[in-house]
């Protein structure tokens, strides 16, 4: 449920004092229930001894506060804080009231920081409520948020993995998050207003998405659609898709969706398919990857694509990846090649840079082939970081003039590998592969 960084929900808890928690602590956080149940039964015994609450006005006029205890309405968290403060202080006992679980991207992180003595109470955070109302199962899923942030993050990891929840917030929601998936393919499911009489979950493409006008609050839902499908509600919802059919797959066993691959990267050639060697060898993908610098929340493009081996163990790492290649034919190998290691990886078919031209905006790009021009058009979009791989030293100089002219440093080196050969009698040679200069231009 979309909502104020002081109102978006928890940690775990009960009655009595979460671990590690003081015996004398005065702030009694209490979620509200996002699924619609009635308060948690220690919130009675809370507001009973409060002298001072503090929450939005909807969980204000929700709950029986006391008459003669101070509230406090939230909006700029700052007041409320010194409120607090000024409480504790005092030991006058404190309630405030959030929405669902607030450890969950809420307000018991902003506390904590403040150095206020705290007593959990979660509730059922909007992210499980959407989930249950959408009928689907959530291990694994990544929960990320839009709320107060740069938005691209978010819908990179929605780029990216299988199955991810996005606490929302006006003008960083279904419509923004939706034009930015528009060419991945992925259903999309709505959550709107959660726990109240208007409440519905509505399943759209990301381009109804991006033309729909939808209700605060509201918990997106990002599923991709690569696995066989699943029933959605098995009570229809209004809004609904006639197919009513989402598909979930892909999902890591560990529950770490931006942790390290467990098979390793930087893998063998003979682990993707590839035509006439034509893939970046393991010692230089190494290197590029590193250089990349791939985490979950950003956009790495792959350009002059080959195999895809680059882009296939930025996905490994958790990045969103588009992979541009000219060749119908190798675009089909990356296709097996990414559905081989379990990622998702969009592929544009065309020549760069034409390609490139309507493509979203990222955060590193690797050039693995192509001329001046290609680099000149990926210069053009200001990624943070760019990796290229030349085999010809003639074409290293006009590459890092270019880039400092756009005012990028440039670091490089030429990596020359020889690996281990066995020899006839049992001897061991070292077989050289071909040198290649490796560059990298990074924004200040």
């Amino acid at each position: 449920m979309s909502a104020p960084d002081a109102l978006v929900g928890g940690v775990t808890s009960s009655d009595a004092p979460a671990t590690g928690a003081s015996p004398e602590a005065l702030v009694t956080v209490v979620g509200l229930d996002a699924a619609g149940a009635l308060p948690h039964p220690a919130l009675a015994s809370a507001l009973a001894g409060a002298g001072l609450v503090v929450g939005a006005a909807r969980h204000l006029g929700t709950v029986p506060v006391p008459p003669g205890v101070d509230t406090v309405v939230l909006g700029p968290l700052a007041p409320a804080l010194r409120r607090l403060a000024d409480a504790v202080a005092a030991r006058v006992p404190a309630v405030v009231l959030a929405s669902g679980d607030p450890g969950l991207f809420g307000i018991v992180r902003r506390l904590r920081a403040a150095g206020l003595p705290l007593r959990v109470v979660p509730a059922v955070s909007s992210v499980a409520a959407a989930f249950a109302r959408a009928g689907l199962s959530w291990d694994g899923a990544a929960v990320v948020t839009a709320h107060g942030r740069d938005l691209r993050p978010a819908l990179n990891a929605c780029r990216a993995l299988p199955l991810v929840a996005v606490l929302t917030a006006p003008g960083a929601g279904a419509a923004e998050l939706g034009a930015g998936l528009i060419g991945w393919s992925r259903r999309l499911l709505v959550a709107e207003h959660l726990g109240t009489d208007a409440e519905r979950v509505r399943e759209v493409t990301p381009a109804q998405a991006a033309s729909g006008t939808w209700p605060d609050p509201h918990v997106l839902l990002s599923v991709a659609m690569s696995a066989p499908a699943v029933p959605a509600p098995a009570v229809p919802e209004a809004g609904l898709s006639e197919a009513g059919l989402v598909a979930v797959g892909g999902m890591r066993v560990d529950n770490q969706p931006a942790a390290a691959p467990a098979g390793g990267w930087a893998l063998a050639e003979s682990r993707y398919a590839h035509r006439d060697s034509m893939i970046t060898k393991s010692e230089v993908r190494a290197l590029v990857v590193a250089r990349l610098r791939p985490r979950l929340g950003r956009l790495v493009w792959d350009v002059g694509a080959g195999s895809g081996s680059v882009g296939i163990e930025c996905a490994l790492l958790g990045a969103a990846v588009l992979a541009v290649e000219q060749d119908p034919a190798s675009a089909a190998t990356i296709r097996d090649n990414a559905a081989t290691h379990a990622v998702d990886v969009r592929i544009v078919v065309g020549r760069a840079p034409a390609a490139l031209d309507a493509l979203p905006e990222p955060d590193a790009v690797f050039v693995g082939g192509g001329g001046v021009d290609v680099l000149a058009a990926v210069v053009a979009r200001h990624p943070g970081r760019i990796v290229l791989t030349l085999a010809a030293l003639d074409r290293v100089a006009p590459a890092v003039d270019l880039l400092r002219a756009a005012g990028y440093s440039v670091e490089g080196s030429q990596l020359s590998v020889a690996r281990l050969a066995d020899l006839p009698g049992g001897s061991i040679r070292l077989a050289a592969t071909n040198p290649v200069v490796v560059l990298t231009g990074e924004r200040p």
